[in-house]
């Protein structure tokens, strides 16, 4: 929105007037608050401390005796150079002190919560909301702890919202008067996707949206009986879409259509957050309805840089805090052109944003009345008085909610607090110390530098499912397999495909009846065809560079990313596997093949031994010959591909027997290495029976290595007959097994219980029930 010099001028003003206003309301020397304040100024400018505090009070509420808050002290606070904290420190070492101090932390931890928490049920946080109304401010009240991981839990959480509507619609004394709040609901909630839908699957947002809608629409229900506002709040990127669509799915339903009283999230934080404002506009364009647009700048900053750090994603998330403050005034800009199909609501704390808001609103021709300004509870009161003695509809975003399913929020709140970057933090972008904390501004962390070459090595980036035409990719894919079934597919046998066998049916187990294809079934013969092709090929793979098969391996995998796609999809039919878990197997494949790669180019370079006159001894490592592969169906393009370039990357041959339940993906990475440079006899493929083939290639005396993944009775029946010398044979015969068992996951007297849950329900029964590490114990 081009300015004038007058409204320039005019922006400024009323941002002195707010930072004036913020910095005359410094908490009392040695009361709780200023000890707070003395924590976040800490934590603010010492990242160790700050690490140390947020870990500490993450873990607080699972702690069930003063031993183990005393130990936890001494052991997250030692070496922290603040007397205070040392001190302390210092006291959890001595038993006599632990009562006390366990007391006294536990004190000061939930009263910090408190800070920012209205009160731990709804009825709780009346007196709380009540006082706000005598400033003549308004509230939303969100419930803490919302995730759900089954539908026993979103329906409770269904529950809990439905009462707290009955409960603030029943209350008459938390509503503000004014101008400023005529037509306006005094009720007004914000809920998360993640409290009424057990499963928030971005791959699946028509699913997502219909089993999430059968519970909103109670709660709309119930909302528009008591003339109450529902506000939509949004989680992480990956989850966006879902939120959004739910939204607009409901908003669209004649039920609903006409209630105005709804709104949504958008964050300024992410780069694409002005084309969503676009979104939502034609959105309730089309509805012929208004709604409300929350405009924040995000509250999982720091999570959505690792997340995208971790699976290699572009970074959804502005990495520097001024950029996140101009895309912020951006918005403003289309939410003001928005107006009157969408209703403003500024979430922030930066006197700046405040004050370009409502002067460009009012250049606009916006009554003061046609827009809010809201805040975090306990946060930024100075600035929010400022703000209501304006005559500006002002509201304070309130969570309710016991303290431990409250500590993640807590944290998030510290984190927002005392972050170099912190939105909250810093204030206008010439630099404010906002309830005292101070403004720190730094550049965003630098990457860790890499000097070696497997540091260097980039793992492949995972699909992001959350993405529309990344779906539409994998649902193409799928049509397109879904062509190919019934094709027939060969032995590979060096150069020869060999078709004129028995062949295997290879169903889809999700359909029952439903052939995917049929594979040549080989035999004793084909094994004694495939490992003399093999040892015939071997010396000269042996003696080719390693850098020159790295080179090759790094092809096969630019190929499979390349085809990652249609790699998936046949998995999903052949093994039933789950999108994301498909997609996973294509990745590791890739990275298997870089990795070895670059492996086999250190273990092959020569290193000179000795300082002898007159000798010059090099110690380096060389393939050994041949190599069987022995594979299972639960990763099958992962692990078979992980045994045999391990294999190929070190100048071996091998021979590919794939499990009976998935031969096709095993075909498809054959295919693939050979179109990359691996020569024929380097790679073959030889499905059939793990009677006739496997034991044949087990027990065949040019086999020189054996690389076995599968049951623990069948491994060590290979290494017992792999320990047998035959006629023939030139060499010890060397087995890799990775064989069954049973894995334990052990949660200590500390661990984050809601990470535990949902990690030990992903162990347990994700993967559709194929991970060999399943958790299948648990202490």
């Amino acid at each position: 929105m081009a300015l004038d010099v007058s409204a320039e001028q005019s922006i400024d003003e009323f941002e002195r007037e707010l930072r004036a206003a913020v910095e005359s309301h410094p908490p009392l020397a040695l009361t709780p608050a200023w000890f707070q304040e003395r924590l976040l100024a800490w934590a603010t400018g010492d990242p160790d401390f700050r690490v140390k505090l947020l870990r500490f009070v993450d873990v607080l509420p699972t702690l069930r005796s003063t031993k183990a808050v005393a130990d936890h002290v001494r052991q997250y606070f030692r070496g922290t150079h603040r007397p205070l904290i040392e001190g302390a420190s210092g006291l959890a070492s001595t038993s006599v002190f632990r009562p006390i101090l366990s007391q006294v932390v536990r004190q000061g931890v939930f009263a910090m919560a408190g800070r920012f928490i209205a009160g731990a049920t709804p009825e709780e946080a009346l007196p709380t909301l009540r006082e706000l109304a005598r400033e003549n401010v308004g509230y939303t009240v969100d419930l803490l702890g919302e995730e759900t991981l089954s539908d026993v839990e979103a329906d409770a959480y269904l529950e809990r919202y439905l009462h707290l509507l009955r409960t603030l619609s029943e209350d008459a004394h938390s509503s503000p008067i004014g101008e400023q709040w005529e037509s306006v609901p005094p009720v007004n909630i914000s809920i998360k996707l993640s409290a009424l839908c057990s499963h928030l699957e971005p791959a699946a947002p028509d699913w997502v949206s219909g089993t999430s809608r059968q519970r909103l629409r109670l709660l709309m229900r119930e909302a528009m009986a008591r003339g109450a506002f529902v506000n939509f709040d949004v989680e992480q990127y990956r989850y966006r879409e879902l939120v959004h669509r739910a939204f607009a799915d409901l908003l669209l339903e004649d039920e609903f259509r006409r209630y105005e009283h709804v709104g949504i999230v958008v964050q300024a934080y992410l780069r694409d957050a002005e084309e969503e404002i676009a979104r939502l506009r034609a959105l309730a364009e089309r509805r012929g309805t208004p709604f409300s647009v929350r405009l924040v700048k995000g509250a999982y900053w720091d999570e959505e840089q690792i997340v995208a750090d971790q699976n290699g994603w572009p970074v959804p998330v502005w990495t520097q805090k001024q950029d996140t403050d101009d895309s912020y005034d951006r918005c403003s800009d289309a939410l003001i052109a928005a107006w009157p199909h969408l209703r403003a609501a500024f979430g922030t704390h930066n006197p700046h944003s405040v004050a370009q808001a409502a002067v460009k609103a009012r250049e606009a021709g916006l009554r003061v009345a046609d827009i809010e300004f809201q805040m975090l509870y306990g946060m930024a009161e100075g600035l929010r008085r400022a703000v209501a003695k304006g005559g500006y509809r002002t509201r304070v975003y309130g969570p309710v909610g016991q303290v431990i399913p409250g500590m993640a929020y807590l944290v998030r709140r510290l984190l927002e607090n005392t972050s170099n970057q912190a939105w909250f933090n810093a204030g206008a972008s010439g630099g404010v110390r906002v309830d005292g904390v101070g403004d720190t501004m730094v550049a965003a962390p630098s990457a860790k530098k890499r000097d070696d070459p497997l540091s260097a090595m980039q793992n492949a980036a995972p699909v992001q499912f959350f993405v529309l035409d990344q779906r539409a990719k994998m649902q193409a894919a799928l049509a397109q397999r879904r062509k190919q079934f019934g094709a027939k597919y060969a032995l590979l046998i060096g150069d020869k495909e060999v078709l004129d066998r028995e062949m295997a049916a290879v169903e889809y187990p999700a359909e029952t009846g439903t052939t995917i294809g049929f594979v040549a079934k080989g035999t004793a013969a084909d094994v004694d065809a495939a490992v003399a092709i093999a040892r015939e090929a071997f010396s000269a793979w042996r003696d080719t560079s390693a850098p020159e098969r790295a080179a090759i391996l790094s092809r096969s995998a630019d190929l499979l990313v390349e085809r990652r796609f249609e790699l998936a999809a046949l998995m999903a039919f052949e093994s039933g596997k789950p999108w994301h878990e498909a997609d996973g197997d294509v990745c590791e494949a890739a990275d298997y093949m870089r990795y070895y790669g670059v492996q086999a180019v250190a273990l092959g370079t020569p290193h000179t031994m000795g300082n002898v006159a007159g000798e010059h001894n090099d110690y380096f490592h060389e393939g050994r010959g041949v190599a069987a592969i022995i594979a299972p169906w639960n990763f099958p393009l992962a692990i078979i591909c992980g045994m045999s370039v391990g294999a190929i990357a070190g100048g071996n041959a091998a021979i590919l027997k794939p499990a009976g339940e998935s031969p096709i993906i095993a075909y498809e990475l054959v295919r693939i290495l050979r179109e990359a440079g691996v020569p024929d006899g380097i790679a073959q493929y030889l499905p059939g029976r793990g009677s006739e083939v496997g034991q044949a290639l087990v027990e065949h005396p040019g086999v020189d290595m054996i690389a076995f993944t599968g049951s623990s009775a069948v491994g060590l029946g290979i290494i017992e007959s792999a320990a047998k010398a035959r006629p023939g044979q030139a060499s010890v015969k060397r087995v890799m097994a990775e064989m069954g068992g049973k894995n334990a996951i052990i949660v200590d007297e500390d661990a984050d219980l809601d990470q535990a849950v949902s990690g030990i329900v992903a162990a347990a029964f994700g993967y559709a029930g194929q991970k060999c590490s399943v958790c299948s114990r648990l202490v």
